[in-house]
């Protein structure tokens, strides 16, 4: 009976350590973000501007012309469909570097009272371990 008790008193011993020693053993990760941006313009007569903007971890910017989503003849269905496709060219690449997308949000400023100017702004924040 006295060597079951010395055994159980060890192996409770030898638990406690190592239950001890694996929430002591735990180091902190660090992430890098980035962001990506893209701003269609929603102006008719495709007189705005449309960007995709990439902020790298060290504030460097890459910057992409996209195109807007009216032309002459009102939507335009390609320049959409060529937007989805940088967008998601931009995504994979990302994906494919390492980064995990973390976060999506997404807005609309109509600069007029007819809400007939404006933009349609998307961010993609990305994070990968340091």
């Amino acid at each position: 009976m006295k060597k079951i008790i010395i055994s159980l008193g060890l192996l409770c011993a030898l638990l406690s350590a190592l239950l001890f020693s694996s929430f002591t053993n735990k180091t902190a990760v660090t992430y890098d973000f980035q962001q990506v941006t893209t701003i269609e313009s929603v102006i008719p007569m495709g007189a705005g501007r449309s960007r995709m903007i990439a902020t790298s971890p060290t504030g460097t910017l890459e910057e992409t012309e996209m195109k807007n989503f009216f032309s002459v003849s009102g939507i335009n269905f390609g320049n959409i469909r060529a937007n989805d496709k940088a967008t998601t060219d931009k995504i994979s690449q990302l994906v494919n570097d390492g980064w995990e997308l973390t976060q999506v949000t997404s807005g609309v400023y109509s600069g007029s009272d007819s809400g007939g100017n404006g933009i349609f702004i998307t961010r993609y924040l990305f994070k990968r371990i340091k």
